[in-house]
């Protein structure tokens, strides 16, 4: 059973309206228990639910807390942007999931219709599963996994639709950072997944499936600490802030082997890493400097540009390895 954020829901989510600037208002607390869309201290927010007892605070700026409990079947919200787009994010507080839940950055497109997950962090459950993976993208300190879904006849934004789903997922959960949405746009669009020309809302969303749990989240346009929250300086341990973007696309497959294609964005002094599984070997490489061959492999720029392919020697190990940038 997978969580299917806004596909259950979309069709309450109508977008309307632009967001202002943060801080342009001081409006008061307000809580929030039946389904509703709007516009609170500047920023858009969402909430809905099919049953239970979730409710969803919205407090100063971009911030809001949440709370379920296990009578609960599905519910998200959150706050955000009417609007998407390659907007950096930033976002702190907690997330307490017990059970089926995800912290997600989550919009929509149309022209084609397309429905986008960023998940950040995960409860029991992966809601990327069973989906087709298609590449992985290094950005914001971790390697997130690229995957390809299709809900067909289901809701949506337009009522109900078929429509397919893009994840990046985060290997390494967090609660709080950066969120560089541009890498994960031109990650997907070099794997073949092309978003839609018309964007519709972007919110940092919390979701439960048949669950419990809390969160308190702030979100913010721009990197670094809470412009509404001068004390807050962020998440001083994550690492992301690096502008070094790894991205894996799928070239040939053998019988034997298989063969991936490396993109280095934003950079031109680099040092890539591929962290090779159990029992795969570097057979072959080209357009760098690779070293090593088994476990950890090593590549630099040799002047043939920011792009470069592999050799990978399966035995019987199709997982693709996980990548890392970094600048010397």
């Amino acid at each position: 059973m997978r969580l299917l954020l806004g596909a259950t829901c979309a069709a309450a989510l109508v977008v309307s309206g632009m967001v202002i600037a943060p801080n342009a208002y001081a409006e008061a607390d307000r809580t929030l228990t039946q389904n509703t869309t709007g516009t609170h201290n500047g920023y858009y927010f969402s909430f809905w639910k099919d049953s239970g007892n979730a409710s969803m605070t919205l407090r100063a700026d971009g911030r809001y807390s949440s709370q379920w409990g296990g009578g609960t079947n599905n519910w998200v919200g959150g706050k955000g942007w009417a609007t998407g787009t390659r907007r950096t994010i930033s976002y702190s507080g907690s997330y307490n999931p017990n059970g089926n839940s995800y912290l997600a950055l989550y919009g929509w497109t149309r022209n084609p219709l397309i429905e986008y997950y960023v998940v950040e962090n995960f409860g029991t459950y992966n809601p990327s599963s069973g989906a087709t993976r298609m590449g992985s993208v290094t950005t914001d300190g971790s390697t997130y996994d690229i995957y390809r879904s299709q809900r067909v006849n289901a809701p949506s934004i337009d009522g109900t639709a078929t429509f397919y789903q893009y994840w990046s997922v985060r290997q390494q959960k967090r609660t709080g950072g950066t969120i560089t949405t541009a890498n994960h746009f031109d990650a997907w669009a070099r794997s073949g997944l092309n978003l839609g020309s018309n964007h519709s809302y972007q919110v940092l969303a919390t979701e439960g499936y048949q669950s419990s749990g809390s969160s308190d989240i702030t979100v913010w346009e721009g990197g670094g600490g809470n412009p509404g929250n001068p004390g807050n300086p962020g998440n001083p341990g994550d690492p992301g802030q690096s502008n070094c973007t790894a991205v894996l696309s799928a070239g040939t497959q053998f019988g034997d082997r298989f063969n991936l294609n490396v993109a280095v964005q934003n950079v031109s002094s680099w040092t890539v890493t591929l962290s090779l599984g159990g029992g795969q070997s570097l057979q072959n490489s080209w357009n760098a400097s690779v070293s090593g061959t088994t476990g950890n492999i090593t590549a630099r720029p040799n002047g043939s540009g920011n792009t470069f392919g592999v050799t990978i020697m399966a035995n019987g190990n199709w997982t693709w390895p996980t990548v890392t940038c970094r600048t010397p």
